[in-house]
């Protein structure tokens, strides 16, 4: 049997779920049964492969700038949380990425990142992100 677009859609969801604040994956959810929803039925499969395939905690080690973001985080305009590895368990508690906060390109800092509770604060995931090196969003921001 072939699955359908919403079924793999579904399974996907389970993947993803918990990179999603609870808000932002309601709305994904609702605009699935719209007009777009296509889209964003292919994007909960699509965020569940690159999510699946993303580097773990030190994975990237030693790589600088040189490290690739997979995931973009944003709350505001001027917040931003770009993801480089996700949790060595493979889940959310201790991923690990490059913090800019309230606009603060001089203070931003690499280091330990709680996707849960950025998420929880009302960050969202940029679902519209292509993953790049660090050093080209750094060189974006001082644009």
């Amino acid at each position: 049997m072939n699955k359908t677009l919403a079924m793999l859609a579904a399974d996907a969801a389970q993947t993803i779920l918990q990179y999603f604040s609870t808000q932002q994956f309601n709305c994904m959810v609702e605009l699935s049964r719209g007009e777009e929803g296509a889209f964003f039925l292919q994007k909960f499969i699509d965020l569940a492969e690159q999510i699946k395939t993303m580097p773990v905690t030190y994975d990237q080690e030693g790589l600088g700038e040189e490290a690739v973001v997979h995931l973009h985080y944003f709350l505001g305009g001027d917040s931003h949380w770009y993801i480089t590895e996700k949790d060595i368990e493979g889940g959310i508690y201790q991923a690990y990425g490059y913090a800019v906060l309230n606009g603060d390109d001089e203070m931003a800092e690499s280091g330990y990142i709680s996707i849960e509770e950025i998420t929880r604060c009302g960050a969202e995931l940029d679902l519209h992100f292509t993953p790049c090196r660090l050093i080209v969003i750094k060189g974006k921001r001082a644009a």
